[in-house]
């Protein structure tokens, strides 16, 4: 590139100090004035690099990591593609929007109830296997066959996690959150991550582990939308006209949302609790058509579950039968309340955000160990699932025979129960008895939840029993989470909360009327609100679970009052876990200490920018040697009397042009032979194939003397703000926006055409606080 031709430097930082190297034959510069004099960089941009780390942990295991493109591109190809639309290409795009959300929606659902249906029979011969061999008194060849089968299961499940997906390990909330913020990684969703999630979510809550299948159920929506929505595929000769209209990252975003929310209905039958979830906790961006449009896919899951599990009731589905699918009945709980109620319920709330916080630090630091455990290769996560797996079995093989036998309530014929689900089981008590934690150990964890919400009798489980069930769950939930299978945290936290709410009502039974049931659903919702910290999703998916909307009001208050304790102490638990994987997020607030600087002070360089007219062997070095997504274009004279900002022109978008070799000789305009050689799906984006490398393009040393028109691809409207903006008014846009650049151009009148180029790695505390290391104290405040 000529001294007049472009301005060295970068701010989209691959890591590399000392900026671009410099190609053979070619001059570098510093920054031009006005008048086409050199002058020195502003702001001293060569000296500031960004150095946050590009790369992130996925599942379990570090992947590199990339910003995605949610922005509109207006180059004048995409403006002539947007021209030529016809009315009935509109109606199909709009149509098959819609008949996407409706495959996402059957096809979660589908998932959600297969799920379901293969933990209820693969756990339910399990537990019927080890009750029978219980009857029999052949206790230690019971807990043979049932730390057996639990390690088989947990093995099988950690194997696909290990070797064919480590994408898919964990909820997989996190991921999805990061996603729909604007941050991309390998395997985040693709078809393998989809398929281990299922299969390692099935075997994995069959074992017996203190695990969900309600976060990977919202990983696999996710999957499935994005598997659908990815415009087709020219490896496998899918290119349809129709799905061409969604290669792009936008409606990507939108299909992905939806997904988002159909899974959380699939796992909870809460189709108004999935929309939402994903509005409150997994979504950045938001606007009125996805909202009706996210509603629409729910409600498609939640007709499809029902359509099944009806079919499912007449015996058809084997030890699948009215359990499964987390559903209780709460109509016959009395919800009035006196002022003693109303404490009691502040307590819950209280206990809730403090437990919650604890929960969140110890599942913080348990992950940072598990890391180092994961680092050292399959075969140690391996060894990691299986130790927990014989941990988990021993806690709820050996702490039932802790408690005492419980004679059964009279009238029961159903007590102690034989095999099967149930509140009584019998273990190794005699006839006429049950043992009351083995009725909670011993039980699949959705039959678990069920006998502590629905009580028939306030003295079922014996308050030592609750005692002990909340602790073992409590720990086995936060050592459980990280090991390399699908787990959620719903279920454990569900568990614990339930356990010591009704232990708190069990307490307080001389001074509250509430029944222990409400106070086990009441412990739950506290327990939510206090790791999760989300209020109104929270409020409505248990408000649908337990089918009774007169405990609302003592549902708000319990989230409100557990989500205000919690925040006192740390972040909610899937946002210490985007952090903890070095996920580049974008808060929707901006940090106190952005108020204190200004747009320009945080660019870093060295900046890298093209002319108008460039020569092709200056774009193919810059590409072979900077990891640069987005490079600033400026037209210079003699195409312009002074030098411009043209715009931003992607990386994929030049390797296209480059591939077609569509060059001159001379430093001549030649766009509108661009704009007739190519059409817009040329640039679209590639799906889960491999897109196009530099290592790809084959361009031979006469080529590279030659020119390129980059006008065409420019992007000739980025978003741009003042070098004098505040930086943490630059945050909130650029979050709002969704945006991968942001153009910091000079305010002062004469000087180089931009100062350089914002991405979300400008905006992290590790690079702002490195550069400004007197705001420290402020950020931990």
């Amino acid at each position: 590139m000529d001294r007049d031709d472009y301005v060295e430097g970068d701010i989209e930082n691959d890591g590399t100090a000392g900026g671009l190297p410099e190609r053979k034959g070619s001059e570098s510069s510093s920054f031009w004035d006005g008048e086409g004099a050199v002058r020195e960089p502003l702001l001293h941009l060569k000296s500031r690099v960004n150095t946050t780390s590009q790369i992130a942990i996925v599942g379990a295991k570090v992947y590199p990591i990339e910003s995605l493109d949610y922005e509109i591109i207006e180059n004048e190809l995409f403006k002539q593609d947007w021209r030529s639309r016809k009315r009935v290409e509109i109606f199909q795009y709009i149509s098959l929007k819609w008949t996407l959300a409706l495959l996402i929606g059957l096809l979660t659902g589908l998932v959600g109830f297969l799920n379901n249906l293969a933990v209820e029979n693969i756990a339910g011969f399990k537990l019927l296997l080890v009750s029978n061999l219980m009857v029999k008194d052949k206790q230690f060849l019971a807990f043979a066959a049932f730390a057996g089968i639990n390690v088989t299961l947990a093995t099988f499940a950690a194997v696909l996690c290990a070797y064919i997906a480590p994408a898919a390990a964990g909820s997989g909330i996190p991921e999805v959150k990061a996603y729909l913020n604007g941050v991309d990684a390998h395997s985040i969703l693709a078809p393998s991550t989809l398929l281990v999630k299922i299969f390692g979510s099935i075997f994995g809550v069959a074992a017996g582990f203190v695990v969900g299948k309600e976060g990977p159920m919202v990983h696999t929506g996710a999957c499935i939308a994005n598997l659908l929505g990815q415009g087709g595929s020219r490896k496998y000769h899918l290119t349809w006209k129709w799905l061409r209209y969604f290669k792009n990252d936008r409606d990507r975003r939108d299909l992905i949302t939806c997904g988002a929310a159909a899974g959380v209905a699939a796992a909870f039958r809460a189709p108004v609790g999935g929309v939402l979830f994903a509005l409150e906790e997994a979504a950045s961006w938001w606007r009125s058509a996805l909202l009706w449009r996210t509603f629409f896919t729910t409600a498609i899951v939640a007709v499809v579950l029902r359509s099944l599990i009806n079919f499912c009731r007449g015996g058809s589905c084997g030890l699948f039968g009215k359990g499964g699918l987390i559903m209780f009945d709460m109509n016959s709980v009395i919800t009035t309340n006196n002022a003693a109620d109303l404490l009691a319920v502040v307590l819950i709330g209280v206990l809730g955000g403090l437990l919650g916080s604890l929960y969140n630090y110890l599942v913080d630091k348990v992950l940072r160990t598990y890391s180092f455990i994961n680092e050292r290769g399959p075969g140690f996560r391996i060894l990691l699932v299986i130790t927990i797996s014989l941990l988990t079995s021993c806690f709820a093989y050996g702490l039932p025979w802790l408690t005492q036998c419980t004679p059964c309530p009279g009238g029961l014929e159903e007590c102690p129960t034989i095999g099967g689900s149930g509140n009584y089981k019998n273990f190794h008590c005699e006839a006429g008895q049950y043992n009351d934690l083995a009725s909670l150990f011993l039980n699949t964890n959705d039959n678990a939840i069920r006998n502590l919400f629905i009580s028939r009798n306030r003295y079922e489980f014996q308050i030592s029993t609750l005692l002990i069930f909340f602790i073992g769950v409590y720990f086995l939930g936060i050592v459980t989470y990280g090991i390399a299978v699908p787990s959620g945290l719903f279920i454990p936290v569900i568990l614990a909360g339930a356990s010591y709410g009704r232990l708190v009502g069990r307490l307080l039974d001389p001074l509250s009327s509430l029944d222990v049931g409400l106070f086990a659903l009441l412990g739950a919702a506290s327990f939510l609100g206090g790791t999760m910290r989300m209020t109104v999703s929270l409020c409505i998916i248990l408000l649908e679970l337990t089918n009774n909307l007169l405990m609302l009001p003592l549902m708000m208050l319990v989230l409100l009052i557990s989500k205000t304790v919690g925040d006192c102490f740390n972040k909610g638990v899937y946002d210490q876990i985007v952090e903890l994987k070095g996920l580049p997020y974008m808060e929707a607030h901006a940090e106190a200490y952005m108020r204190h600087l200004s747009a320009g002070d945080v660019c870093s360089g060295p900046l890298i920018m093209f002319s108008g007219i460039e020569k092709v062997g200056d774009i193919l070095h810059a590409l072979e040697t900077t990891g640069h997504n987005g490079f600033p274009v400026i037209d210079v004279p003699p195409f312009v009397d002074a030098a411009e900002l043209c715009g931003l022109v992607l990386r994929s978008h030049l390797l296209v042009l480059l591939q077609r070799k569509k060059f001159t000789k001379r430093k001549v305009v030649s766009g509108s032979q661009v704009l007739r050689m190519f059409h817009a799906v040329d640039f679209a984006k590639a799906g889960l194939g491999r897109g196009l490398k530099v290592g790809d393009l084959d361009i031979s040393e006469e080529e590279k003397e030659m020119y390129v028109d980059l006008h065409p691809i420019t992007n000739t409207s980025p978003y741009t703000v003042v070098d004098t903006m505040s930086l943490a008014k630059a945050a909130v846009l650029f979050r709002q926006l969704a945006l991968r650049h942001l153009c910091v151009v000079p305010k002062k009148p004469g000087s180089p055409p931009i100062v350089g180029i914002l991405t979300r790695h400008d905006f992290m505390p590790d690079h702002v606080l490195g550069l400004y290391p007197q705001f420290r104290k402020q950020h931990h405040k």
